[in-house]
C-alpha cells in the first residue's frame, strides 16, 4: 500500500467514515461488556489473548498508524510495548504468550484510553484534515478491529472452557438444538474444467477493500469436481467420531496423527465425552445434530474427508462457488454465537459458505502470483505468516457481519482448533 500516491479523497466521505468509525469501536466495547475485570484479564494458551488485550491493542493501532502520522503525540506512549502486535516495524512488544501477566493498566484504564482515542480520531475526521494516506489507514483499521471481535470471543470461548465451573459468557444466547430442523440431505454440486479469476483487485487502488493477501486477481484452471450442497454436520462428525475415526492412523495426515497421540484428541474441541453436548459461549449445551460442526483443526477436516471419501476443497474451487452468491449467513450480529441449522426450505446450495463456520481448505496459505505486500509499514500485516499455515474460508458466526467476501483469506496453523472452523467436502470427477 503506497501511501503517498493515492489520490485524495473527498471530504464528505468523512462523515461516512466518522459514522463507521464510531459503530464499529462501539461494537467492540458492547462485546466485552458482559466480562468483569477478571474474565477480561484470561490468557488460556500461548494462540489466544486476554479481551483487554484486545480492546488495547485495537485502539494502539489506530494511534500508532492513524494518529501518529497525523502528527499527535501518543497519549500513553509507555503502553506501546504492552499493546504492540507483532509488528517489528514498530519496535519491541511483551510477548504474545505473556499477554495475561498485564494486569495494569487496568480494564477501566484502558476503556478511558480508547475513549480518548476515539475523540482524536472522530475530531479529525469532523474537521476533514486527515490526509488520505490516514484515512486509507483507518479504514484498515475498521477491518482489522473486526478481526479482533472475532478473536476476542473465540479467545474468551477458551478461556471460560479452560476453567473448572465453565462459567457462560451470555446464558440468554439462543439456543441452536431448540430449532426447529431436520437433516438436510447433502447432494453434489459439479463444476466442469474451466479456467476461473479469482482474488481481488489490489486496494486501495481499487475502490473496495480487501487484503494485500487477495490480491492480485489472476486466473486458475479447475478440474472438474464437485462441492458438498452444505458443510458437514455434527451428526455427520458424530459418526466419524463414534466409527473410531480419531484411533484409525491411515486416515490422518503423519503431524495430525502425532498431534492425536500425544494431546489425546477424541472428539471435537468443546464436545462432552458423551458426544451430546458441547460448551457454547451460552454454557453447556445440547449440540445441535443439523448444525455445521466446527472447532476443528485442520487434521481433523482432513481425516473426516478421507473416513467419507472425499477431500477439502481447493481455496480456488472454494472461491468459484461462493462468487455466485451474496455474502450471506448466520454472523456475530444475528447474536446466537453457534453455527445454526440450515433453514427449511433452504433449496438446492451449496448453502452456509457464508457464516456459521470457517471453512478448511486444502489449499497452504502463500502468495498468489504476483502478489506485491502493502509498501508501508503495514506490509507486516499479512504477508510474514505465509509459512506453515492453510486457508479458511468464509467467516463464521463469531464473524462480524459484512467483514468476509468471497475472496477473503483467513489463515491459521493446521492444529488450531479454537477458532469456529470446519468442512465442507469436495471431489473430483472424470474428465468429459
Amino acid at each position: 500500500m503506497d501511501l503517498a500516491t493515492q489520490v485524495a479523497i473527498p471530504a464528505r466521505h468523512c462523515q461516512a467514515t466518522a459514522a463507521r468509525y464510531a459503530a464499529v469501536r462501539a461494537a467492540s466495547v458492547a462485546l466485552a461488556a458482559p466480562l468483569s475485570p477478571e474474565d477480561a484479564m484470561l490468557q488460556s494458551m500461548a494462540d489466544a489473548s486476554p479481551a483487554k488485550w484486545h480492546l488495547a491493542h485495537t485502539t494502539w493501532f489506530f494511534e500508532h498508524f492513524v494518529l501518529a502520522p497525523a502528527g499527535l503525540e501518543p497519549l500513553q506512549p509507555h503502553w506501546h510495548y504492552l499493546f504492540n502486535s507483532y509488528y517489528d516495524s514498530a519496535g519491541p512488544r511483551q510477548p504474545r504468550p505473556q499477554r495475561g501477566l498485564l494486569s495494569r493498566p487496568s480494564l477501566a484504564a484502558v476503556l478511558a484510553w480508547r475513549e480518548a482515542v476515539d475523540a482524536r480520531v472522530l475530531r479529525l475526521l469532523k474537521a476533514g484534515t486527515l490526509a488520505p494516506a490516514q484515512l486509507r489507514r483507518l479504514e484498515l483499521g475498521l477491518h482489522h478491529e473486526q478481526q479482533h471481535q472475532e478473536l476476542l470471543l473465540t479467545d474468551l470461548k477458551h478461556a471460560l472452557w479452560s476453567q473448572p465451573l465453565r462459567p457462560a459468557y451470555r446464558p440468554d444466547l439462543p439456543d441452536p438444538a431448540a430449532r426447529p430442523a431436520s437433516a438436510l440431505p447433502l447432494h453434489w454440486i459439479g463444476s466442469g474444467e474451466q479456467v476461473v479469476e479469482i482474488g481481488a483487485p489490489a486496494w486501495p487502488q481499487a475502490p473496495d477493500f480487501a487484503y494485500d493477501n487477495e490480491s492480485p486477481m489472476h486466473r486458475v484452471l479447475l478440474a472438474p469436481h464437485a462441492l458438498a450442497s452444505r458443510p458437514v454436520s455434527n451428526a455427520e462428525y458424530r459418526q466419524f467420531v463414534e466409527e473410531g475415526g480419531y484411533r484409525e492412523p491411515r486416515l490422518w495426515l503423519s503431524d495430525g496423527w502425532a498431534r492425536v497421540q500425544a494431546e489425546g484428541w477424541e472428539r471435537p474441541l468443546y464436545w462432552e465425552p458423551d458426544l451430546e453436548q458441547a460448551f457454547t459461549l451460552g454454557g453447556l449445551r445440547a449440540l445441535a445434530p443439523h448444525a455445521p460442526v466446527c472447532h476443528l483443526s485442520y487434521y481433523e477436516a482432513d481425516a473426516f474427508a478421507r473416513w467419507a471419501g472425499a477431500r477439502l476443497p481447493t481455496e480456488a474451487e472454494w472461491e468459484h462457488a461462493a462468487r455466485q452468491l451474496p455474502p450471506d449467513g448466520h454472523f456475530a450480529d444475528d447474536g446466537v454465537l453457534e453455527p445454526c441449522p440450515p433453514s427449511a426450505g433452504a433449496g438446492q446450495g451449496p448453502l452456509q459458505l457464508y457464516g456459521d463456520a470457517w471453512e478448511w481448505t486444502a489449499s497452504a496459505y502463500l502468495a498468489y502470483p504476483g502478489f506485491r505486500p502493502w509498501q508501508d509499514d503495514t506490509g507486516e500485516y499479512n504477508a510474514k505468516f505465509m509459512s506453515g499455515q492453510f486457508v479458511l474460508r468464509g467467516g463464521s458466526c463469531a464473524t462480524p457481519r459484512g467483514h468476509v467476501r468471497a475472496s477473503y483469506r483467513n489463515f491459521f496453523p493446521p492444529h488450531a482448533r479454537w477458532q469456529f472452523s470446519g468442512l465442507r467436502l469436495a471431489r473430483d470427477l472424470a474428465r468429459s
